[in-house]
């Protein structure tokens, strides 16, 4: 499963490992991706999400109804 947040968008960066003699060799950026569970009253279940350490405080301070409502209209699945 690729290291995205299902809220923000985020995705891996890349870019390179520059070593002391100053050789390049590729690396990636990934985001804080941590999968998260929450209760959705609308629909009576729980739901689990992989967001980012920033979507997590973004869902702490609109709710997850709108976040959920957010990731739905992005076109992903809940």
């Amino acid at each position: 499963m690729s290291a995205h947040c299902m809220l923000t968008g985020a995705r891996p960066g890349f870019g390179n490992r520059i070593s002391h003699s100053h050789r390049r060799t590729s690396r990636r950026f990934d985001p804080n991706v941590q999968t998260k569970r929450y209760w959705l009253p609308s629909e009576g279940r729980h739901v689990r999400l992989r967001l980012s350490a920033r979507a997590i405080r973004t869902v702490d301070a609109i709710g997850v109804e709108a976040a959920v409502a957010r990731i739905r209209a992005r076109g992903e699945r809940v």
